[in-house]
């Protein structure tokens, strides 16, 4: 299966083949831009249109043994495709844009941040993300430091390096529990700045093209998760007067 979106993650519909059926009723294709749940972000709704203009409606995706395998999973009391079967994927482009300025706002944390990520989930409306840290620090502050990557409108795009040289250079990972997947040979970067200048680390999520399409975010909450782990909530809009 070819995944799309780890090349354009604006690719909202495209045509695809059923390559097959599983018993739980998922669908495989033989190449999908719908994204399957994965490091903290969901996978993609939307439908698959046949060729007669009959929808298949995607409640969920999802991966399966591997990473490489990606399954649709239809809303219940869908019609089943045929193997071989030629259909047009469209995404709820909606939804997944949000998600794509959530992710990217994540990576933008990160960088004000410079701690080791214990855990992250990223939603429509409210995303977290969980810092090994003990430091007190202002969610103003921060709210501020996100608006000026945000506003300098910094590009965002992907690169791809020999696992060999991520095991050179592990400071590029930034979780503390979770390794990219090998087994592929390379490793897919998210770069941020001109030449990777403002940050680079593995991700194999969507994000927007340019900084100042997230718009704009906030710090709505920072918890104290333990002794050592700070829990951040990241929401669209101006921070409450």
């Amino acid at each position: 299966m070819k995944p799309l979106f780890l090349e354009d993650a604006y690719l909202s519909t495209a045509e695809a083949e059923v390559a097959g059926i599983r018993e739980d009723g998922g669908i495989v294709l033989d190449q999908t831009c719908f994204y399957a749940t994965s490091g903290g972000q969901p996978g993609d709704t939307g439908f698959l249109e046949r060729e007669n203009g009959d929808k298949i409606v995607i409640a969920g995706t999802v991966t399966g043994e591997t990473k490489a395998e990606i399954i649709h999973i239809p809303a219940p009391d869908q019609a089943v495709p045929e193997i071989g079967e030629k259909l047009v994927m469209h995404i709820d482009w909606d939804r997944r844009y949000r998600l794509m300025q959530m992710h990217t706002a994540c990576h933008l944390l990160s960088v004000i941040c410079p701690y080791p990520i214990t855990g992250a989930s990223v939603s429509e409306t409210d995303s977290r993300v969980d810092f090994d840290m003990s430091d007190t620090i202002d969610k103003a502050e921060v709210t501020a430091r996100l608006m000026e990557l945000v506003n300098a409108n910094h590009p965002i795009f992907t690169r791809w390096i020999a696992e060999a040289d991520l095991d050179a250079n592990p400071s590029l990972i930034k979780s503390k529990n979770v390794r990219p997947p090998r087994g592929q040979g390379q490793i897919r970067l998210v770069c941020i700045g001109e030449d990777s200048s403002i940050d680079s680390q593995p991700c194999g999520g969507t994000h927007v093209g340019e900084t100042a399409e997230v718009g704009e975010i906030h710090i709505g909450k920072i918890e104290k998760k333990g002794k050592e782990n700070r829990r951040f909530r990241i929401r669209f809009g101006p921070a409450p007067a």
